[in-house]
């Protein structure tokens, strides 16, 4: 089986919230795709309950689309502590978590029920699972956090 990056990483050692570039892929005609762990707690301590995450997953996708070019998918974690954001050609790290701090500012302070996407029986595959009122929290609490551009050290961007 082949070896997976972010099963090689040591959980223990990094300081959630934090963007870090996984991988950089790099297609036979020369195009790249980057995936970045955009980790919003800490693993093993904390998890974001379902339904706020699935709500902050639906704002997610469109909110990091009007702030980086090339966004290709926007995933959350099984373990939900973050996501996979895969992206087309190559941003800093430090670009993207300011691209997520205000995604999540926006998440927290303006957003409302009907900016979510993406919530009814027709759009969503779980339209019952979602929390406006978790995801909200959830940004806060992150956002007093503070995000940083390096996994292993409190760099707050």
């Amino acid at each position: 089986m082949a070896k997976v990056e972010s099963f090689t990483l040591d959980h223990t050692k990094v300081k959630a919230p934090y963007v870090r570039l996984i991988s950089e892929e790099h297609g036979v005609k020369g195009d790249i795709i980057s995936n970045y762990d955009l980790r919003l707690v800490q693993p093993n301590e904390n998890a974001i309950p379902t339904g706020g995450l699935h709500t902050i997953e639906h704002l997610l996708a469109g909110l990091l689309r009007d702030r980086l070019e090339g966004v290709i998918d926007c995933s959350p974690f099984g373990c939900r502590t973050g996501f996979h954001l895969i992206v087309w050609g190559q941003h800093s790290t430090t670009e993207v978590a300011k691209a997520l701090k205000s995604s999540l500012q926006e998440i927290a302070e303006q957003i409302t029920w009907d900016d979510v996407q993406g919530t009814d029986i027709y759009s969503c595959g779980n339209y019952r699972d979602h929390s406006l009122f978790s995801a909200k929290e959830w940004c806060q609490k992150i956002l007093a956090e503070g995000i940083s551009d390096q996994p292993f050290e409190r760099n707050v961007i």
